[in-house]
């Protein structure tokens, strides 16, 4: 796996896994390994391996801004769980100098184009597809300004030599304000201050108090005996207290 621990940046292919674990109340439901680094590739997978284990899925689903992303949001939404998942920016949005907010960008839906700070028409011109590594298909549309030459705010605003280009996910979009709503409501509230008390704890108790930090075995088939070994134990520590 790529590991990100190179401190010149650029990253080395080492022998590891990305562990990803599901808890409730600490104890350890589920657990998976995948050789990828990015944590929000590996939630479909992991998602699937809880339904086969316990043949439904949760009712809600909690998660750090690692896992905020469209195939997630649409996975969720399709077998109507509840997505409390963060994306990317949610809580630099929460706490950001008013005085340095971006102002989004001004949407005309009926002609299907977006208007820079200077009231320019920025254009449609064309659609572009993206897909993960998992498959999922992403669909970008993007938006050109008509003349960006003179404009006052260029500097800030566009760097390239051309004029300004707009790439937009109104899908990602749409998901975004709906996890938004989810996370700011009074129930978001509390699974969001509980998360970090129920599955953080796990990790710690195995890596400072069990002192497990590396795999004795090698392939991904026994390595994953190892953490079932290691969630069993857990497990049942907590249960004699």
């Amino acid at each position: 796996m790529r590991m990100k621990e190179d401190y010149m940046k650029n990253g080395q292919l080492k022998p590891g896994y990305n562990v990803q674990i599901s808890t409730n109340n600490q104890y350890i439901v589920n657990y998976s390994h995948h050789p990828n680094p990015t944590d929000y590739n590996t939630f479909p997978s992991h998602m699937e391996q809880f339904s086969k284990l316990y043949n439904h899925l949760p009712p809600a689903v909690v998660a750090d801004a690692g896992y905020g992303s469209e195939e997630n949001y649409a996975l969720m939404e399709k077998f109507g769980v509840d997505a409390y998942l963060k994306y990317n920016y949610f809580d630099k949005e929460q706490h950001k100098d008013k005085s340095k907010i971006i102002i989004d960008l001004y949407y005309n839906a009926e002609q299907d184009c977006y208007y820079c700070q200077m009231g320019q028409k920025m254009r449609y011109i064309g659609t572009r597809e993206k897909k993960s590594d998992n498959g999922f298909v992403q669909k970008y549309k993007n938006y050109q300004a008509i003349r960006c030459e003179g404009c006052p705010l260029r500097g800030g605003c566009n760097q390239q030599m051309e004029n300004r280009k707009l790439s937009v996910n109104l899908s990602l979009k749409d998901y975004k304000s709906k996890a938004t709503e989810l996370l700011k409501s009074e129930k978001g509230l509390y699974y969001r201050s509980k998360r970090g008390v129920d599955v953080e704890p796990v990790f710690g108790n195995i890596k400072y108090n069990k002192g497990f930090r590396r795999f004795l075995l090698k392939g991904i088939d026994r390595t994953e005996i190892e953490t079932g070994l290691l969630a069993l134990a857990h497990n049942l520590a907590k249960r004699a207290k």
